[in-house]
């Protein structure tokens, strides 16, 4: 009898559940958690699921996949509480999501969420999101100095106080991101013992002087109509939306994974993949990014909604210039005056607007000269940058997803944004060597 006893086993404890209102409705999970964790998984329902938390089995769980659709959106509160519950109590939390809004999500990730996957799941995501629910706890001081080398750029807590070059459109079709995607370029290719003269477009620079290639990065902030990606022909990829989603958790290894390399010099953080409200970031978490992208590199290149959002002031207020770009034409005119009454009203700082004049008339037309010269006169600005008209080379080079330095170099649009670029860099260098001698 006692014997008998004795060989019994004890039940594997269980280490995770799924919580859903019917976990048959995710059949996939089931397979998933079954082949991860055998029989140490458990189910529990909405209702039931606090209650679990405050009994002695619930003391060896590691996570809870809460699975949801469209219609658990209306239970959001329960949810909401399951969250909170189970983080308080020290238990990982992973979202399964089939068909439930990006607000909806956000909000969940900001209430501690640590991971989401799409529901039906692609293969090996579960896997990946347990592995990187664990990672924290797992990973070495040397695995995290490997990933760091591997990223081949500066942490965060660098030395580095990059520059952030801001551009926004007055109007639809006036070349906001073909002009930010090739200035990045020309920033990241740029000569530096070929500089231009400088135009003394920034007020201050990089501490570090560094005679290699500048590190650039261009952030698309145009959740919905971002198409920095196509003129790169990069993919957009769901790390972007995960990284926005959760900024509090951001660190410098989660914020370089979640950017793309082009041809081993431009570093990219894409549009998400899906059209995304503009409030769906916050002020805090645009200023949380922005800190990152400065220490990691020299120059932050930043296309902007033409939209003016809550989160205009952070970038306007953190941008060296702000590129306003626009038309000959009374549409970018009236809105060009518009733009500048609204931040004069809010006391912003009106004087880092610097507007770029796209499809410039050439120097030998003297009336499209003389309606430059009125229309600046008019709105009371001056226009510091003339970019003539590339003309159909611009719009072969961004279907071939190509920046006009590599598709059509000698093109007059890419020769002025090249000029720029060396004008930018040179102001650059010029501040930071009057900096170092102070």
């Amino acid at each position: 009898m006692s014997s008998a006893v004795a060989l019994q086993q004890e039940p594997a404890p269980i280490t995770a559940c799924t919580v859903s209102r019917d976990v048959q409705n995710f059949d996939l999970l089931i397979e998933d958690m079954e082949a991860e964790l055998g029989e140490a998984w458990g189910d529990l329902s909405i209702r039931d699921a606090i209650a679990f938390f405050n009994q002695p089995d619930a003391d060896a769980l590691e996570f809870i996949a809460i699975a949801m659709d469209e219609e658990d959106e209306a239970d959001f509160g329960e949810i909401a509480a399951i969250i909170k519950a189970a983080v308080e109590k020290g238990i990982k939390v992973l979202v399964i999501a089939e068909e439930v809004s990006p607000i909806t999500l956000h909000q969940l990730l900001k209430l501690g969420a640590e991971e989401f996957v799409p529901y039906p799941l692609p293969e090996g995501a579960l896997h990946d999101a347990i592995e990187r629910m664990h990672a924290p706890q797992a990973a070495e001081p040397e695995a995290a100095a490997a990933t760091a080398a591997d990223t081949a750029l500066r942490p965060a807590g660098s030395d580095l106080d990059g520059v952030i070059l801001a551009v926004q459109g007055m109007a639809g079709g006036t070349g906001t991101t073909t002009f930010a995607v090739n200035l990045a370029w020309e920033l990241a290719n740029i000569d530096s013992a070929d500089p231009a003269p400088s135009r003394g477009f920034l007020r201050r620079a990089r501490k570090s002087e560094d005679t290699s290639l500048p590190r650039v990065c261009i952030l698309d902030f145009d959740l919905q109509g971002g198409s920095v990606s196509t003129y790169l022909d990069l993919p957009r990829r769901e790390a972007v939306y995960e990284l926005l989603s959760d900024t509090e958790s951001m660190d410098s290894e989660s914020f370089l994974q979640a950017l793309l390399t082009y041809n081993e010099r431009l570093h990219v953080l894409t549009a998400p993949a899906d059209m995304l409200p503009l409030d769906l970031i916050t002020p805090e978490d645009i200023d949380r990014v922005l800190a990152m992208a400065r220490a990691n590199f020299d120059y932050v290149i930043i296309d902007m909604p033409k939209t003016v959002v809550m989160w205009t002031e952070t970038v306007l207020t953190q941008a060296h210039v702000y590129f306003s770009t626009l038309e000959l034409d009374m549409r970018s005119a009236q809105n060009t005056l518009r733009f500048i009454r609204a931040l004069k009203s809010e006391e912003l700082p009106v004087n880092k607007l610097r507007f770029v004049l796209n499809r410039a008339p050439r120097r030998s037309d003297m009336s499209g000269r003389g309606r430059v010269k009125k229309m600046a006169e008019s709105l009371d600005i001056s226009i510091e940058v003339q970019l003539p008209d590339g003309q159909r080379q611009v719009a072969q080079a961004g279907d071939h997803g190509l920046p006009l330095a590599l598709d059509a170099p000698k093109n007059p649009l890419r020769r002025e944004i090249l000029a720029l670029a060396r004008s930018v860099h040179e102001t650059a260098q010029s501040d930071t060597r009057a900096e170092a001698s102070i």
